[in-house]
């Protein structure tokens, strides 16, 4: 039995049991890709597709349970060469960094900065995508890292630590309604809201919180970027309920930002990554600044 073996079975899985598409993924000519899956299944002593003719139908329930092992085999292997990078060289490598756009634009800058001064050599690249999109990629070893407010605690073989709390705040023009007076959320129903799409930043615990007082929100527009959200409150399109480090006094003077956090339950951003990755030190060095960051300077947002 051998590795390419292995691997050669599970990018025939992935590609929908696509002989010609495996052959071309693997640079082999599809009558080897044939000829390594049988040799596999004569050592296994059991077939590991059904077939009709000659066509692949389905895989077999053994051909699913070695797949599962060959991706932990891949992961041993990639924490092999990770060991050796790290002896080789502690400073020099890649950081993989998945996250929102919110936390790229407002938490990550300060932090990366830092990191930058301390690991120079290593190259940062940012992989962006809503929350599940963010696990997925860790799973899949594409990220090494992975920053974000939903989803992240869902998942049992994540490593998870706590970066900072922060709550919601209410954005108007000069001269809403809602500029002046005492909030309640029966009075912010009464308008047209603009705020986030479902799975970002929050916008399922808005949504929870309106309807627990059976109120009906008055979505009119939704959007996965705060500065988005925030444009179209200058055009008038309604009421802003954004992410209160989203709002700069000094960027955003033209708009009154009132505060929410009475209103709504905060939110925990979160810094995660794979139990079972091994984790250059230039990554742990990352986690720890983006913990101690979120905790000094991040605190006044909850």
């Amino acid at each position: 039995m051998k590795i390419t073996q292995l691997q050669l079975l599970k990018i025939l899985l992935n590609n929908g049991l696509n002989i010609s598409e495996a052959a071309k993924q693997t640079y082999v000519v599809q009558s080897a890709v044939s000829r390594q899956l049988s040799l596999l299944e004569d050592e296994l002593g059991m077939p590991l597709f059904i077939r009709k003719g000659k066509r692949l139908v389905e895989p077999t329930p053994l051909c699913l349970d070695i797949c599962k092992e060959v991706d932990q085999l891949e992961l041993a292997m990639d924490n092999i060469r990770a060991v050796a990078d790290d002896h080789r060289d502690a400073r020099v490598g890649e950081l993989r960094l998945a996250t929102t756009h919110m936390q790229a634009k407002y938490f990550l800058p300060e932090v990366l900065n830092q990191f930058r001064e301390k690991y120079p050599k290593v190259k940062i690249h940012f992989l962006q995508g809503k929350p599940t999109q963010l696990v997925d990629m860790l799973h899949k070893r594409e990220a090494d890292i992975a920053v974000c407010t939903e989803e992240l605690a869902e998942h049992a073989d994540l490593v998870k630590k706590k970066c900072y709390d922060w709550n919601h705040a209410l954005i108007v023009p000069p001269g809403h309604p809602l500029e002046k007076g005492k909030l309640t959320l029966e009075r912010i129903a009464e308008f047209p809201l603009l705020t986030y799409v479902f799975g970002f930043t929050g916008r399922t615990k808005i949504h929870e919180t309106f309807k627990e007082k059976g109120l009906e929100m008055d979505v009119t527009f939704a959007a996965t970027d705060t500065d988005v959200i925030k444009s179209y409150v200058r055009l008038g399109f309604g009421a802003g309920i954004i992410s209160r480090m989203a709002y700069s006094e000094q960027n955003d003077s033209d708009l009154i930002m009132r505060d929410l956090s009475e209103f709504f339950p905060y939110s925990t951003t979160t810094v995660a990554y794979v139990k079972s990755k091994f984790m250059k030190s230039y990554l742990h060095d990352c986690v720890d600044l983006l913990v101690e960051h979120g905790r000094k300077n991040m605190s006044h947002l909850s």
